[in-house]
C-alpha cells in the first residue's frame, strides 16, 4: 500500500508544474495529493546562515518504519531524510505538532503538509504510548480538515487498532464514506469505538434485529446519551416518529451524532463546527452556498486546492448580492475579462477580485491560480503593481521579482532584501538573510540529528514573528534557512510582508 502511495505522489506531484507551462490538465483522481506541497533540502549548498553547524544530512532509506513512521511520500519526494523524527521523543514531537496553528500563513501550511504526510524512520527516543507521533500527525490533518489526506494516512497504517479505528471511522462519516469502515466494524466489533457506532453500523448493513437488540442493550447498560438513543430510534424506525420532531437539544456533535442527524432529515449546519465537518457540504447533494462557504473554509487551509474552490465559483451565476455572492461576482468578472484578454475590464475587476479574496484570507490560492498569466500581460500602473505583488504569493515568485520595482519585495524573493531597512518588519527579516545567528539550542538539536524537531520549533517561532513579535521572526527565518529551506524562508518572508495576518 506504502509503495502504491508513493508511486502516485511522484506522478501526481508533477501536475501543478506542467499545469503552468500549457494548458489546465485534468486533475488527479486524488487531486489533494497532486497540490500536496513539498520541500526540497539544497544540502549542496553552503549554510546561508552563520552561527551554527549545519550537519551533514543523509538521505537515509526507510526501514521497518512500522506504523510511527508510515507516510505518503517518500523522502525523495519531500527531501527530507527518513531520519526526521528518529532522534526525538514521540511525545515530544506530538505535543510540538498539537500546539501548532498555521491558519494564517501558507508558507507554513505547505511545510507542515510535508512534515504530517512524509515517510521517516520512527523516533527512537520516547517511552511514550504506540501510535503517538502517528495519531499527532493524522489529529492535525482532520483539524485542519484535510480528511482525504488523513484517510489515506490511516489506511496506509492500517486502522487495525482502536485508536486507528476510530479516526478512520469518524473521517469516513463525514466523507460519507462508511460503507467500508461499518463493514469492517461488524467483521471485528472489538474495534467498534462505541454501541452507539455499532448500532449504526449494523442497522446500515440491513440487519436490523441485531441493531434493535444491541440499542436496548447499551441503554440497558447506560452506555447511550439520551442524544444518541433519541437519534438512533429514529434512524432505526422513522416510520414511528414520521413528523414529530427531535426530542434533545443538540449538544457537540460528533460525526456520528453529525451523520444521524442528516439520516433522520434534521441536518445541522456545519458554520461553526469544526473544519473537518465542513467536508460534509462539498457534496453534490448540498446546496450552492453551503458548497461554496466549506470551500472557502477549507481553501484557508490547503485542505481543498486552489482549482477545486475555482471549480465551485464557478458552478452558477450569483443569484443574490451582498457577502459571499459578491465575492463569486467579483471573481467570475475577473476570470472572465482575463479569459477574454480584455485589459480594460482587467484594471477595474482585479483589484476588486483581490480584495474579496482578502476579505476571506484566499489571496495565495487566487495567486496560485492567476499569477502564470498575470505575469504575461502588459499591465500599467497601479494594476501592474497589485499584479506583480500578487505574483510574489505565488510559485513563480523570482520571476515576479524581475517584473516591477526593485523594491525590498523583490529583494525578498531573490533572497537578497537591502541590508538596512527603515521599517522594523522589514527589518527583521532582513536581519535573518543577512548573516543573523540561531540559538545555541538549535545548534545542539541539530548537532543531536533532530532535525524535524527543529523544523517544528521554527515554524512556531514564525507564528509568533508573523503576528508581531520581531526576534521570533529573525529566528524562525533564520533557523528555515540554515536547515535549507530556503524557499520556505523566502516564502513566509513574503507572505508575512503581504498578507493581512491579523484576522
Amino acid at each position: 500500500m506504502q509503495m502504491r502511495l508513493a508511486s502516485l505522489a511522484c506522478v501526481c506531484l508533477a501536475l501543478p508544474a506542467l499545469a503552468q507551462e500549457g494548458d489546465t490538465a485534468p486533475l488527479s483522481a486524488i487531486d489533494w495529493l497532486a497540490q500536496t506541497p513539498t520541500i526540497t533540502l539544497q544540502l549542496s549548498e553552503p549554510p546561508v546562515a552563520q552561527g551554527v553547524e549545519t550537519p551533514d544530512i543523509a538521505v537515509d532509506t526507510l526501514t521497518a518504519p512500522g506504523r510511527e513512521g508510515v507516510g505518503l511520500l517518500p523522502s525523495h519526494v519531500t527531501g527530507l531524510p527518513a531520519t526526521l523524527w528518529q532522534n526525538s521523543r514521540a511525545d515530544v514531537l506530538a505535543n510540538r505538532i498539537a500546539a501548532l496553528n498555521p491558519d494564517r500563513l501558507p508558507a507554513m501550511q505547505a511545510l507542515l503538509y510535508t512534515l504530517l504526510l512524509a515517510e521517516t524512520n520512527p523516533p527512537g527516543l520516547s517511552e511514550a504510548a504506540p501510535e503517538t507521533l502517528l495519531l499527532a500527525r493524522i489529529d492535525k490533518l482532520i483539524e485542519m480538515g484535510a480528511l482525504d489526506q488523513a484517510q489515506a494516512l490511516v489506511e496506509a497504517a492500517g486502522p487495525e487498532t482502536p485508536n486507528l479505528f476510530s479516526r478512520w471511522f469518524d473521517i469516513s462519516l463525514l466523507l460519507g464514506q462508511e460503507e467500508t469502515p461499518c463493514t469492517a466494524l461488524i467483521n471485528a466489533p472489538h474495534l467498534s469505538p462505541s454501541y452507539a457506532a455499532r448500532v449504526f453500523c449494523l442497522a446500515r448493513s440491513g440487519d436490523w434485529q441485531a441493531a434493535s437488540l444491541t440499542l436496548g442493550t447499551a441503554n440497558a447498560l447506560g452506555l447511550l446519551t439520551h442524544e444518541e438513543d433519541a437519534l438512533l430510534l429514529r434512524f432505526l424506525d422513522p416510520d414511528l416518529f414520521e413528523g414529530e420532531p427531535i426530542l434533545t437539544i443538540p449538544r457537540a456533535l460528533t460525526p456520528l451524532t453529525f451523520r444521524l442527524y442528516e439520516a433522520i432529515g434534521e441536518s445541522r449546519p456545519t458554520t461553526g463546527l469544526p473544519l473537518a465537518f465542513a467536508q460534509a457540504d462539498l457534496r453534490e447533494r448540498a446546496g450552492w452556498k453551503a458548497r461554496l462557504e466549506a470551500a472557502e473554509r477549507l481553501a484557508r487551509t490547503a485542505a481543498l486546492s486552489e482549482n477545486r474552490l475555482l471549480g465551485i465559483y464557478s458552478e452558477g451565476k450569483p443569484a443574490a448580492s451582498g457577502m459571499i455572492w459578491d465575492r463569486v461576482s467579483a471573481l467570475q468578472s475577473f476570470d472572465a475579462a482575463l479569459q477574454n484578454g480584455d485589459m480594460a475590464a482587467l484594471s477595474y475587476t482585479l483589484p476588486a477580485a483581490w480584495a474579496a479574496m482578502r476579505s476571506v484570507h484566499l489571496e495565495v490560492p487566487f495567486a496560485r491560480l492567476y499569477a502564470p498569466r498575470l505575469t504575461t500581460l502588459s499591465l500599467s500602473g497601479t494594476t501592474a503593481r497589485l499584479a506583480r505583488n500578487i505574483a510574489l504569493l505565488s510559485p513563480s515568485y523570482e520571476r515576479a521579482a524581475s517584473l516591477g520595482p526593485q523594491d525590498f519585495l523583490a529583494g525578498v524573493a531573490r533572497g537578497m532584501p537591502p541590508r538596512l531597512p527603515p521599517d522594523p518588519l522589514q527589518r527583521a527579516i532582513a536581519d535573518a538573510f543577512h548573516g543573523a545567528g540561531v540559538p545555541q539550542d538549535i545548534s545542539t538539536m541539530l548537532a543531536r540529528g533532530q532535525l524535524g524537531e527543529v523544523i517544528l520549533v521554527a515554524m512556531k517561532l514564525m507564528e509568533d514573528g508573523a503576528l508581531g513579535n520581531p526576534a521570533a521572526l529573525t529566528e524562525a527565518l533564520a533557523i528555515f534557512r540554515a536547515v535549507g529551506l530556503e524557499d520556505t524562508a523566502r516564502r513566509a518572508a513574503l507572505q508575512t510582508l503581504l498578507l493581512d495576518l491579523r484576522g
